[in-house]
């Protein structure tokens, strides 16, 4: 496996050096926060998971350890954790349907901001698995490698989640475009 480029950070992290956590959570904030909000579709509650993410990072970078996965996916991997674990409180105590709008910003392939809400509000409609491997791929930039590791399922599988969320969301924008 090659250097994982994060390691001499979080081995910074783990010495309790402030100027590390700055320099880790200026660097993957962004990321992790962009994942949360695909995921769960609300600003407010990814907010507070990508501060329990930092949280958890700050408390185990000492024992972390390079292993199968480099940092970046074990980062979203706890991520995507924290995020189940708030979809799953969601369908015990909230009845009804999930926010319409995930990200005020529009997607990177949205060609108006109408597109881009209808793109969010389809993400959110597709089966969990299948968003995660079409967010982590697509919005999160990881190869099909990464995203397995991070979800911890083989290439193949990832492609499988891939090609049906592709095809859930085609199907979904199809029937939302024939309902205008």
């Amino acid at each position: 496996m090659a250097a994982d480029p994060d390691e001499e950070l979080v081995r910074r992290v783990g010495a309790g050096e402030p100027a590390a956590v700055q320099t880790l959570v200026a660097r993957k904030l962004p990321r992790i926060l962009a994942l949360a909000v695909r995921m769960l579709g609300d600003a407010a509650e990814a907010e507070d998971v990508a501060q329990e993410t930092f949280v958890r990072i700050w408390r185990h970078a000492a024992s972390w350890r390079r292993g199968n996965a480099r940092f970046d996916s074990w980062i979203h991997r706890v991520t995507l954790n924290l995020c189940y674990d708030r979809l799953r409180r969601r369908r015990e105590w909230v009845t009804g349907d999930l926010p319409d709008v995930a990200d005020p910003a529009p997607l990177p392939d949205a060609h108006s901001e109408e597109e881009a809400h209808r793109v969010e509000r389809a993400l959110q409609a597709i089966a969990p698995r299948q968003r995660e491997a079409i967010v982590l791929v697509y919005y999160q930039g990881m190869s099909n490698i990464e995203a397995a590791a991070t979800l911890q399922i083989s290439v193949d599988a990832l492609e499988s989640l891939l090609a049906r969320g592709r095809r859930s969301l085609q199907a979904i924008l199809a029937e939302d475009g024939a309902d205008e």
